[in-house]
């Protein structure tokens, strides 16, 4: 079985990599792009459908100013691009906003910015993939109703890629990145140059009238308008997720790290607006409607086009009208778009690793996430994100409208508190420095971050308002239970190097007085034999074999057995008159630990070794069971004996089985 296993593994997420191939795994900027863009990139295919729906509300006179919330949504993004450059230079050992929150405004606050990007990696995962998840299923109508499962399985397969390796997940993420962009940029292109000949036809949806749920007398610019505003840049600022995670994974890039992270950052920022912006003003041009609730709210010849009507998402009703009469550059953008949203989750795979490490590193989460694994990927960190993305996927249905304002509130807290921690570490930085061009620089750092601090701090309040009812105060609880979770272990973990720290004029050579030892013997046999051998070899201070007296005939039979053997181990007899066996021996060594407080106790346990992991089952429960018991006594050591049943008579073990329950076995097991 182990043998299976390990070749499963092997199949599964390749052949172990040598520690000193780390640097073959760095990504250079050709990569790195389609590997940590792919999150930013992808929120272009659904935030337009997020402006567009809330702006819907308000009827056509609402879907007039979409193109206005779209540079808003992009004027943000730009401040926050250019701000996360200073960051990237500033702190290029990776961590982002946590290291900045941290080193600049205090542990709880690195802990609360922790928190928030620990729940947005969560949800990008769960998000992207919901979303392509939707995308493929309106491709292929059949799959309708499958969603949840299909992400499912995208998680896990993402997960698998990942756990193959940076340089071979990134590889495998190039190639469909590339053609999203190649597919989007087509379609700005052609698009445009038809509307400036004047032949861009209008989408299938321009015929519909939008009816209005939301009363604007007094036009958008009333206070049901500006509110209706307000919400539609809020939810389009959903294309700012992502731009964190290259903050985060700068130790993943080829040297120079942070030059390569800041100009890849810059590449990725352009992209994301140009394509934003393309992508609105097409939706105007062409007229695209959609709306929050099309079967009662979309109108044709005015009557509701009811529940048989399927909304196509709004690239996809653009790329229709654009590519008129050509399916398949329309199936290109479609498929590729599915696929930027499937795969966009593989920023966060990349992300999250690195974040978990460097909070393992410094005791905010458990230690196994410290390390990489045998592929030099960060393993166990893979793991719990998918884990824990598959459990919101399933919690929500897939439903992608349903987890975006928990999106959006996590990572806006991260962007402000960040931006907050770069205002404080130039203005120190301005105390120390007395470089007249340095202080420049570093003032013009510092206003820029001030203002990414108030715009996203700005958003932040306007989702919370807004969306409150929508979920979006899910995130803080979650948020305060991940903060508590990183604060109890951060707790343990001190409390635990304190106890392990030697005292000043500690002894380095002391050791225990003497050493107690103790055998469980169920009968005389050959690991029973094995195991008082070795015992005595290690040459303990005293040294007793123990029977619990469960059937007072064995009992008899035994010690009679054991005088005639002459074995030169004292056997002890312990009662227990309500047939337990753990117990009486836990009292017996509890008893020595009593009498000889400064002594060790050591207990060798005799156990059955099968070749397989069935047999293994069959074999072993009390000892398991009397060796997670003795964990936590005080003073005990637990030594286990294995005794290999298919070892031939020559190694002075027997294939033979001895039709006898092994030394802590007993015939309830």
């Amino acid at each position: 079985m182990q043998f299976s296993l390990s070749a499963a593994k092997r199949f599964l997420i390749g052949k172990p990599v040598a520690s000193h191939r780390l640097g073959q795994t760095l990504l250079p900027k050709r990569l790195a792009l389609p590997v940590f863009s792919s999150d930013a990139l992808s929120s272009v295919a659904y935030a337009p459908d997020e402006i567009f729906l809330t702006l819907s509300l308000a009827g056509l006179a609402g879907l007039a100013l979409s193109p206005w919330v779209a540079l808003a949504v992009v004027v943000v993004l730009g401040v926050v691009i250019a701000s996360y450059r200073n960051t990237i230079h500033a702190y290029p050992s990776g961590g982002g906003d946590y290291a900045v929150v941290a080193h600049n405004l205090g542990k709880n606050a690195g802990l609360t910015a922790a928190s928030a990007l620990t729940i947005d990696y969560i949800l990008t995962v769960a998000v992207s993939i919901s979303a392509g998840a939707n995308y493929l299923v309106s491709l292929i109508p059949a799959l309708h109703g499958a969603q949840t499962y299909l992400a499912i399985g995208v998680v896990v397969v993402i997960a698998l890629l990942n756990m193959r390796g940076v340089r071979e997940s990134s590889r495998t993420v190039a190639i469909p990145v590339y053609l999203y962009m190649f597919a989007l940029g087509l379609l700005s292109v052609v698009g445009a140059v038809r509307y400036f000949i004047g032949n861009l036809g209008m989408a299938a949806s321009a015929e519909l009238t939008i009816n209005p749920e939301i009363a604007t007398e007094q036009g958008m610019v009333g206070a049901a308008g500006l509110v209706l505003l307000v919400r539609a840049f809020s939810s389009g600022c959903v294309t700012l997720t992502g731009i964190e995670a290259i903050t985060n994974g700068v130790p993943i890039f080829r040297r120079p790290k942070a030059r390569n992270a800041s100009i890849t950052l810059v590449i990725m920022g352009l992209l994301s607006a140009t394509m934003l912006a393309s992508i609105m003003a097409l939706g105007k041009a062409t007229g695209v409607r959609v709306a929050a609730h099309p079967a009662s709210q979309l109108f044709r010849d005015g009557i509701p086009v009811g529940d048989g009507y399927y909304q196509a998402p709004v690239i996809g009703q653009i790329a229709a009208t654009v590519f008129d009469g050509f399916w398949p550059l329309f199936a290109l953008v479609t498929v590729t778009t599915g696929m930027i949203l499937l795969l966009a989750a593989n920023t966060a795979f990349n992300g999250f690793p690195v974040l978990a490490s460097i909070l393992a590193k410094d005791a905010f989460l458990p230690r196994q996430l410290y390390t990489r694994g045998d592929r030099l990927a960060f393993s166990n960190g893979i793991m719990a994100l998918a884990t824990a993305a598959i459990i919101l996927i399933v919690v929500f249905d897939a439903h992608v409208t349903g987890l975006i304002p928990l999106y959006l509130v996590g990572v806006f807290i991260s962007f402000t508190m960040s931006q907050t921690g770069m205002v404080r570490h130039f203005t120190r930085e301005l105390g120390l420095s007395t470089d007249a061009d340095e202080r420049v620089r570093m003032r013009r750092a510092r206003v820029l971050s001030a203002i990414g601090a108030v715009l996203t701090a700005s958003v932040l309040i306007l989702v919370l308002v807004t969306k409150f009812r929508d979920g979006a105060w899910i995130t803080p609880v979650l948020m305060g239970g991940v903060f508590f979770i990183m604060y109890r272990i951060n707790r343990h973990y001190t409390r635990v190097a304190a106890s392990l720290q030697l005292p000043e004029h500690a002894d380095v050579r002391l050791l225990p007085s003497r050493v107690h030892a103790v055998i469980p013997v169920a009968s005389i046999d050959r690991p029973a034999l094995r195991a008082l051998a070795y015992a005595r070899a290690t040459r303990p201070y005293t040294l007793a074999a123990l029977h619990v007296c469960i059937d007072p005939q064995r009992a008899t039979k035994l010690q009679r057995l054991w005088q005639e053997k002459q074995l030169p181990v004292d056997l002890t007899l312990l009662d227990s008159p309500y047939r337990e066996i753990t117990k009486p021996l836990l009292d017996h060594i509890r008893s020595i630990r009593e009498r000889h407080p400064r002594d060790l106790v050591v207990v060798f346990i005799p156990e059955y070794v099968e070749d397989s992991w069935w047999k293994n089952s069959l074999h072993n429960q009390m000892a398991l069971r009397l060796k997670s018991r003795l964990l936590f006594v005080s003073g005990v050591v637990v030594s286990s004996v294995p005794y290999h049943v298919d070892t031939p008579p020559g190694g002075t073990q027997s294939s033979q089985p001895s039709g006898k329950p092994s030394p802590t076995e007993s015939n309830d097991d």
